[in-house]
């Protein structure tokens, strides 16, 4: 049919609607025989061939998988590396759709391994590996084109081998490391095949790596080896094995990463109990290595109650009030972390419920800084915390639940108190909890305090009073003050009277006249563009 359309005149070069000839749909169809009966009566076919809009015929044989009109095509071009607008070339194709018979093709007719797609600049080797096509990986290293074939890198720093054994394709592993793979080669995050192995858990894929010397004890841009992966990925076996690897290659190596976090520490704070124990173990003591901040700090912040007891039962005292750098207990990190049961080991652990850290704040300042009514409550009425405490800035508890807007939890520590002392207590800045319930608008806790006798008339070092720091800027302040001092009637003479003077002044405006007022502290403005940037209370669990 298609020689009698040709020979009446039928002209082989026209397009559909997507830009496809004759030649694109026989070698889509893998018909060899039309194939050839185009490229031998029409010149214009051969132009076909080549054309890569809106992709090339070779494209299309490939990606079918029809090796026969692949091998027609494949003589009669002269580059088989041309590209589709993702950059792939018909080897990338083929090899990705696992037709080893059209890898065979190409490679025998010269097309290149080493062409890269523009994406995640994958070879076909990158392809054939991730996709676990072994015999057309073998067929792509024995085209010989060059000797470190099987090293070539992705964007990523990628090789083949560690694509392998991110699929976890044993035989493709096997196959790149008798072919020369290097097996420490790094990506650009210094994470190797090993480093790979154990976080997919593969075991042959670990074992082949270890026969051809891969090094154990290798960091990535962290630090971290593949014992750390390994343990916070919870791959018992595997973790088993490289401790063992470790152990022959370097026993005194620590295994702590740049941030001093051991493998115990992952294991910790991912939960993986079996591979703590292993892990304790192998060395009991590894906490006391690396960061201060340790394991039982890791799980009990991260709501690891399994690890956080298996550390408490193995290790006892010596762990319990362990202090990180900024001197935080695990009782800190779990009152951070809102974790009761946390709280309620540590606790029975005999921990101390009122130590403070370096800023002098108790977990109890910390669950109260950061809203977590629960821990609160239990620090509070089983714990028998102490709400006196005072951090360097003079903060109590209930300062810093107030200045963070956390009513539930400033309300808790009243319904503890009717201590006038506590209630009035005033901060660095001069500032009463009144003062900061006010200015963030917590209007229960601003009842509850003053119902408690809260003194209104307090000023703070800028000169206002609970009153003024409900005002939201400079301005709403000043016509405040200035409205509240006429609310006693003025004397008949022009001086103002020493009430009135107190009162502007207790308002925050210290007057010269009637008329006019002036700022404390000579110019100095109290307020900033956001009023709320005036309260000095510092941030505290920022690791």
């Amino acid at each position: 049919c298609l020689e009698f359309l040709l020979d009446n005149g039928a002209d082989p070069s026209l397009r559909d609607k997507q830009g496809y000839t004759a030649v694109h749909y026989a070698a889509a169809y893998g018909n060899r025989q039309n194939l050839e009966l185009l490229l031998e009566m029409s010149f214009n076919c051969l132009e076909d061939v080549e054309s890569t809009v809106p992709v090339s015929p070779l494209h299309l044989a490939a990606y079918n998988g029809h090796c026969e009109a692949l091998k027609t095509l494949a003589e009669t071009l002269v580059n088989l590396d041309v590209r589709d607008h993702k950059g792939r070339t018909a080897l990338y194709l083929a090899t990705e759709r696992g037709s080893t018979e059209c890898v065979e093709v190409l490679t025998s007719h010269g097309a290149s391994a080493l062409v890269k797609e523009r994406k995640r600049k994958w070879t076909p080797l990158h392809a054939a590996a991730a996709n676990g096509n072994t015999d057309s990986l073998h067929l792509l290293i024995d085209s010989g084109e060059r000797a470190d074939i099987t090293d070539v890198m992705d964007i990523h720093g990628q090789t083949p081998l560690m694509l392998a054994i991110m699929n976890g394709h044993v035989d493709c592993v096997h196959l790149l490391l008798e072919k020369g793979s290097t097996a420490d080669a790094a990506d650009k995050r210094g994470r190797t095949a090993l480093h790979r192995g154990a976080v997919t858990g593969c075991e042959d894929c670990l074992a082949a790596l270890l026969d051809h010397d891969a090094f154990v004890l290798c960091r990535d841009f962290k630090g971290r080896t593949p014992i750390h992966f390994a343990s916070a990925c919870g791959h018992l076996e595997i973790l088993r094995t490289l401790l063992q690897a470790a152990l022959s290659t370097d026993p005194l190596d620590s295994v702590v990463d740049y941030s001093g976090y051991s493998p115990m520490h992952w294991a910790s704070y991912s939960g993986h109990e079996d591979c703590l124990e292993l892990l304790l173990e192998h060395n009991p003591f590894a906490y006391l290595e690396g960061n201060p901040f340790t394991p039982l700090h890791c799980a009990v912040i991260n709501n690891q109650d399994g690890t956080a007891e298996m550390l408490v039962e193995a290790l006892g005292a010596k762990i319990v009030n362990s202090r990180d750098a900024k001197g935080r207990t695990p009782l800190h990190a779990a009152a951070f972390a809102d974790n009761i049961h946390g709280l309620q080991l540590l606790l029975h652990h005999q921990a101390e419920v009122d130590t403070t850290d370096k800023l002098g704040r108790t977990p109890l300042m910390l669950a109260s800084e950061n809203g977590h009514t629960a821990a609160v409550e239990f620090l509070l009425y089983q714990a028998k915390a102490n709400i006196t405490v005072l951090d360097v800035n003079k903060n109590t508890a209930l300062h810093l639940a107030c200045s963070k807007g956390h009513e539930k939890c400033a309300l808790l520590i009243l319904g503890e108190t009717q201590d006038l002392g506590l209630i009035n207590a005033s901060n660095s800045a001069l500032q009463m909890p009144l003062h900061i319930a006010a200015r963030n608008g917590l209007a229960s806790v601003v009842q509850a305090l003053l119902s408690r006798g809260a003194t209104v008339l307090a000023v703070d070092e800028e000169g206002h009073t609970p009153a003024l720091a409900c005002a939201p800027n400079k301005d709403v302040a000043d016509c405040l003050a200035l409205i509240l001092s006429t609310m006693k009637p003025f004397p008949p003479k022009d001086a103002i009277s020493s009430f009135s003077f107190n009162l502007l002044k207790n308002c925050g405006i210290a007057a010269k006249t009637a008329a006019c007022g002036a700022l404390p502290n000579g110019s100095t403005c109290p307020y900033g563009k956001d009023r709320h940037g005036a309260i000095g209370l510092d941030g505290c669990y920022s690791e």
